[in-house]
């Protein structure tokens, strides 16, 4: 019982505040979500991840490692869903993004501070930073059907995750009163994320859950088996390992929604995609933390 009531107090945040914004939108109350989104990723997010990579006291050595697995994680789930789509004769340019990348941002981070602390923040940073840099030069490429790979040199998410690694590398610090600024900038980011998630989930008008709900219960069970056999193989801590598994995990995230409808491929199926596999997360990331607690 004690183990149920721990998860919950996990994941109940999240999902409450997800459910904030899907109630917003209900009562038609109005959210630009294009300027949230905006003020988020530009903003809040490389803030966070700046201010979470120069405070870490995690060992060099064991970021590394996840950096690796994270690596190896992401290669393998991208080599299983190529065969994958290719297999069930799945649209490439519509499909193989979503499959591969999760809502390591809207999710994942909150899940992993709240499960794991500041520690399981700073682990899940690298983590999400990876499939960012991964997301935005191969899963552009992929949705576009091949934009340039520069597109990844204009996120301030990049530029963000590169300086915070030079400053944990160097062991610098800003000054306190600009470290303090960036603290609360970066705090807008979770729930900002959390509460545009269910916005964005409310928005969305997917046209059948049939063929949808299989795929994305694949993209769970493969990610996740995945992920806890690449964790194993790497020597990961408890905590980094929990992180690495909830994070690759995590559902499709709802920019690769909007990436479908900016580059023309078919982002009804991709809305799809996000409801249903949003919607079996609620009852699959518990279990997972349950089992890496």
């Amino acid at each position: 019982m004690n183990a149920i009531l721990t998860v919950f107090e996990i994941v109940a945040p999240v999902f409450l505040l997800a459910g904030i914004g899907f109630i917003w939108v209900k009562l038609g109350i109005e959210y630009r979500i294009r300027f949230v989104t905006q003020l988020a990723m530009t903003l809040g997010v490389p803030c966070l991840i700046f201010t979470a990579l120069m405070k870490t006291e995690i060992d060099p050595g064991a970021l590394t490692q996840l950096s690796l697995a994270t690596i190896a994680a992401y290669l393998i789930v991208t080599i299983i869903f190529f065969v994958f789509v290719r297999a069930f004769k799945l649209d490439f340019r519509t499909y193989l993004a979503p499959l591969i990348f999760g809502n390591t941002g809207n999710l994942g981070l909150p899940l992993a501070l709240f499960a794991f602390g500041e520690i399981g923040l700073g682990y899940a940073v690298v983590v999400f930073a990876i499939m960012a840099i991964i997301s935005f030069t191969f899963g552009v490429w992929v949705v576009s059907g091949g934009a340039s790979l520069v597109t990844v040199l204009k996120e301030p998410i990049v530029g963000a995750t590169l300086l915070g690694g030079l400053f944990l590398w160097q062991g610098w610090e800003t000054p306190q009163f600009l470290t303090n600024t960036l603290d609360l900038i970066g705090q807008l980011a979770i729930p900002l994320m959390l509460i545009t998630l269910g916005v964005a989930v409310a928005r969305l008008k997917p046209r059948s859950f049939g063929r949808v709900f299989w795929i994305s219960l694949a993209k769970a069970i493969i990610c996740a088996g995945v992920a806890w056999g690449v964790g194993s193989f790497f020597p990961l801590d408890k905590i980094a390992f929990g992180v690495l598994v909830i994070q690759v995990a995590t559902p499709v995230a709802v920019t690769s929604y909007l990436l479908a409808e900016k580059y023309g491929a078919d982002s009804d199926s991709v809305a799809g995609l996000v409801v249903v596999s949003t919607l079996l997360s609620v009852g699959i990331l518990p279990l997972l933390l349950a089992l890496t607690l």
